[in-house]
């Protein structure tokens, strides 16, 4: 559709829906009615008498109703699948016009976005999830968990690791009526509505929204994290303050062959204890001292975490030398890492 065109259909619907206060209320009382005289549509809504007769003209005109020009005047509703079907499939052109113009923004990197609109929210938590490479942090409510079912599965049959929260757990089915390992690789309750919506991918690209637990929806809104460090601090959150008081639903996390990748060094340890094989890791990350990037890459000596999964870190030997590595914002050891790859027999590929 040329660019003429959608600018004459966009007008033409914008005059098609140009309903002024006294229309929408005289439209929405005579759909309610059927039929009624001007007397009782004044009588029924707060239209001044003198406007009634312009009101439902111009509702007669935009093909809302039928005017019986008797004494007295009737007004007679259409049914809406009549009067507006013609809307609709102007709608779907125009629908399909737009979208053949329509360029997906690029995403900027290292930017915060506020938005409020909650299709927009939606919006940004299904790419989230869409872009996870091979680590997504969930938590979301039962409807939501419902939207994404689908999308998750297929996240999850593409070797994507899944750790879900659901919230409030009064709302959800049992494992025994839903099988939860469909959707994830680990997946918890949490009683109450205080848990945040929360959706984080490879510890990067993330989205925070509180529960709406005033149920106007006045104050909601969403922010949405585009660097690492800030999804990090979304995802340490959620693993520190959230995860931690939730009830195990499900956990096939010991199901998935390595190597595996992680974006935080909990999952990484999490994964690693009290296991007696051979493990090899390849570390990306910076020294913390200096700063400088550094890849690191060797078997592990060695795992630690602390009781509330508040600290965890490895020791790599790269047969040069034995390297500490901790995860975002580590101070105690020689490394801060990005991204970890373990893997059996030798250290995986990043």
């Amino acid at each position: 559709m040329s660019r003429d065109a959608l600018e004459r259909e966009l007008a033409a619907v914008g005059e098609r829906f140009n309903f002024g206060e006294y229309e929408t209320e005289a439209y929405l009382t005579i759909l309610e009615h059927g039929d009624l005289t001007a007397a009782e549509l004044a009588e029924r809504t707060d239209i001044p008498q003198p406007r009634v007769y312009d009101t439902v003209r111009s509702l007669a005109d935009s093909g809302l109703v039928e005017l019986h020009e008797s004494r007295p005047m009737r007004v007679i509703a259409i049914d809406p699948e009549d009067s507006f079907r013609d809307v609709r499939s102007t709608l779907d052109d125009l629908v399909s016009g737009l979208s053949e113009r329509y360029v997906t923004p690029a995403r900027e990197e290292e930017v915060v976005s506020l938005v409020k609109s909650r299709q927009t929210i939606l919006r940004y938590i299904e790419e989230v999830i869409s872009e996870a490479e091979y680590e997504l942090v969930l938590a979301l409510t039962p409807t939501l968990l419902g939207r994404y079912e689908e999308l998750l599965e297929r996240r999850r049959e593409a070797g994507v690791t899944i750790e879900l929260l659901v919230a409030p757990a009064a709302e959800i089915p049992d494992p025994e009526e839903y099988d939860y390992s469909r959707v994830a690789t680990t997946a918890r309750s949490r009683r109450g509505v205080t848990t945040p919506v929360v959706a984080v991918a490879d510890g990067e690209y993330s989205v925070y929204k509180p529960q709406d637990d005033a149920g106007n929806g006045e104050d909601r809104y969403g922010v949405i994290f585009n660097r690492s460090e800030l999804g990090f601090l979304v995802s340490g959150f959620l693993n520190t303050v959230v995860w931690s008081s939730g009830t195990t639903l499900a956990d096939s996390r010991d199901d998935r062959p390595f190597p595996r990748r992680y974006a935080t060094m909990r999952r990484c340890v999490g994964d690693l204890l009290d296991r007696d094989e051979r493990f090899y890791a390849t570390v990306r990350g910076r020294a913390v001292e200096s700063g400088d990037h550094r890849t690191v890459a060797g078997e592990i000596v060695d795992v630690s975490v602390g009781s509330n999964r508040e600290t965890a870190a490895i020791t790599v030997d790269t047969g040069e030398t034995v390297v500490d590595v901790g995860g975002r914002l580590a101070a105690l050891e020689d490394i801060e890492a990005y991204e970890l790859a373990v893997g059996l027999e030798q250290p995986p590929e990043l």
